[in-house]
This record gives C-alpha cells, sequence and structure tokens, in this order.
C-alpha cells in the first residue's frame, strides 16, 4: 500500500480532518497548514488522520500500517516567535483514549516524531527530557504481566537511587525507545523519515539517522499529523495530569508532503 500527498491546493479524501477550537486545516501553495489560532483556555486542534471510517452515521477505527513500512514527511512550523505552544508531531499510533467513538481505552503503541512545550512532561525514556522534539517508539501492549507490579514499583522509584535500577528494565520491556532532539529543527524545512521494522526502527531527518533502536510497536496502527494546544504530565515516578495551555499567537505546521509506502 502506497499514500502519496504534496497538498497541491487540495485535501485528499485518504485524510480526515479534524478542527476544534481554533484549530484550522488548509492546503496552500507551501503545503498543508495546520493552525492553532490564539485562544486562552480553550482546547484546540488542527489535525489529519488515516483511521477513522464512517458507516450508518457511525465512527469506527480502522489501524491499516504495520511493519515493515517507510513514511516519509517534509515539514516546518511557523511561529510569530519562540517555540509553539502545547504538543505537534506526526507519525502512527492507536489512539488509546478516544472521547469521540465509545471504546475502552487501550495500551499506548506509538512510533513517530512527538513534541510536547512545557509543562508536557512525558518522561518515559531514562535521561531523556519530557518535553521537546523527540523521536520515540512505545508498545505497552507487551507488558500487560507488569501490570500488577505497577503500583510498587512507581513508590520505589521515587526514590532517586532506585529509580535508574528499576526503571530501565521496565523502559524495555514497554518497547520505549527515544532520542532528544534539537527544538531549533522544527522552524525550518526538513525531511523527517520512519523505517518501521518488525524488529527495529530507524529515524532519520535529512537522511542522517537520529535514532535507532530495537523497540517498535507490533501495529496495527494509524497515521496522524497535528498541532494542538494540549499538554500531559506522565512520569514513572506517578505524577499525571493533563490540561490545556493558553496560545497567545497564531502556530501552524506546514506539511509539504507525506509518503507512506507499506
Amino acid at each position: 500500500m502506497r499514500i502519496e500527498d504534496r497538498f497541491e491546493n487540495a485535501i485528499s479524501p485518504a485524510w480526515d480532518v479534524a478542527e476544534i477550537g481554533t484549530g484550522r486545516v488548509a492546503p496552500s501553495t507551501e503545503g498543508l497548514r495546520l493552525t492553532v489560532n490564539p485562544t486562552e483556555r480553550q482546547y484546540s486542534n488542527a489535525q489529519i488522520s488515516d483511521y477513522y471510517v464512517r458507516e450508518g452515521g457511525k465512527l469506527r477505527f480502522d489501524f491499516r500500517w504495520r511493519p515493515p513500512l517507510r513514511r516519509t514527511v517534509t515539514a516546518w512550523v511557523k511561529v510569530g516567535g519562540g517555540q509553539p505552544i502545547g504538543t505537534a508531531g506526526f507519525g502512527f499510533w492507536n489512539h488509546p483514549f478516544s472521547p469521540d467513538i465509545k471504546r475502552l481505552p487501550r495500551l499506548p503503541q506509538a512510533i513517530w516524531f512527538f513534541f510536547g512545550s512545557p509543562p508536557n512532561n512525558m518522561q518515559l525514556a531514562y535521561g531523556v527530557p519530557g518535553h521537546g522534539w523527540k523521536a520515540a517508539t512505545i508498545d505497552a501492549t507487551r507488558a500487560l504481566y507488569l501490570a500488577p507490579f505497577a503500583l510498587p514499583a512507581v513508590l520505589l522509584m521515587r526514590i532517586p537511587r532506585l529509580y535508574k535500577r528499576l526503571w530501565q528494565p521496565i523502559q524495555r520491556r514497554l518497547n520505549i525507545g527515544e532520542a532528544a532532539l534539537d527544538v531549533g529543527l522544527l522552524a525550518s524545512r526538513h525531511t523527517y523519515r520512519i523505517d518501521w521494522q518488525v524488529n527495529r526502527a530507524i529515524f532519520t531527518i535529512d537522511d542522517n539517522v537520529v535514532l535507532e533502536t530495537p523497540f517498535a510497536p507490533r501495529g496495527a496502527l494509524g497515521f496522524v499529523a497535528w498541532v494542538d494546544n494540549q499538554y500531559a504530565i506522565v512520569t514513572p515516578q506517578g505524577n499525571f495530569g493533563f490540561g490545556v495551555i493558553k496560545v497567545e499567537q497564531e502556530q501552524t505546521m506546514v506539511l509539504e508532503q507525506v509518503v507512506i509506502d507499506g
């Protein structure tokens, strides 16, 4: 299966478009613009994805992508000054929490380039900050047997000298692989590629490898690209939180092209 879209003044029917709050999705001569406009505390999201199916007036998920495949995105982010607010990125996930479709929450699976601004703190890989621009993988479905030990492990990891010793083997079981990237990359045009294989993943930016890891989700997952103004706090020490951030100036991700070969 192959999808190739250069967004030449049109939005392909292959994409489901989400515009929530001040979020807007619009084709332009430079590419598809995903924009969040200024807002006080209203959740806003501009997003395209390929996993929604409408049948009889109802929505369901159809996650089609499995390894091996290659996904290439050329993109950049425009902000009036400074860094984006909230989260943004592109890649594949399993939409684990779904307010728009009634189903039980799923354990997260993802392989993507992900940005989160403070107070976002998803500190999943030891030694990698919980915010910033990252290449990342996770497949928590491979560690269901760890669930009974979650509470005591969380409590013990609040002791600094035990954190590294306990978390690193758990991180491997959760197939978490991450690399922190220069946030400055977001402001200029770059080509981001993921080679998603059965037993490893390779992330490159402009043909330079930024992360090669044996940790890769099994699938099936769906493609998503988005910009929003939310944050999430999830740490091994049991800190959890969610919310939205005030956006004072327009912020836009421009997608020049998306190519998926699988």
